[in-house]
């Protein structure tokens, strides 16, 4: 595999976790808005990532691979619903809705999408090392 198709496969990764990493934002920020009713209420998303591995004959049987985000769905979880009567947004039946994002859930999801991101950021910076090293031993 060359140092190209290591750079691609580690650029798309660190796409996909950034989109990860924005849903998750997105979640954590709507996590305690109220609603009136269900279909008013957020709902947490989450991306839908695909690897898509890709054969070449330059690449030899070993083509290279990348990481795309398909989609970014809503979660089926059930909202909250919560017994406020005083709150403004309540309905006639003094019910009011949260987002079913789980707060400690998307914090782990972010630790995980962060670490992610740094390993393929730390791939990039071992494969350029490797073509300097490279160069330096063309110059010798």
């Amino acid at each position: 595999m060359g140092f190209r198709s290591i750079a691609e496969i580690a650029g798309s990764a660190m796409a996909a976790q950034t989109v990860r990493l924005n849903t998750v934002a997105s979640n954590l920020a709507n996590a305690q808005t109220a609603a009136g009713s269900e279909a008013e209420a957020y709902r947490a998303r989450k991306p839908v990532f695909a690897s898509i591995y890709e054969s070449s004959a330059s690449e030899g049987a070993g083509g290279g691979a990348r990481v795309q985000v398909l989609d970014v769905v809503e979660s089926t979880e059930p909202l909250r619903r919560a017994y406020e009567p005083d709150n403004s947004l309540a309905n006639e039946e003094g019910v009011v809705f949260y987002p079913n994002v789980n707060s400690v859930a998307e914090m782990t999801d972010m630790m995980a999408a962060s670490r992610a991101f740094e390993t393929s950021v730390e791939v990039l910076g071992r494969t350029r090392a490797m073509q300097q090293a490279l160069l330096r031993l063309g110059q010798d």
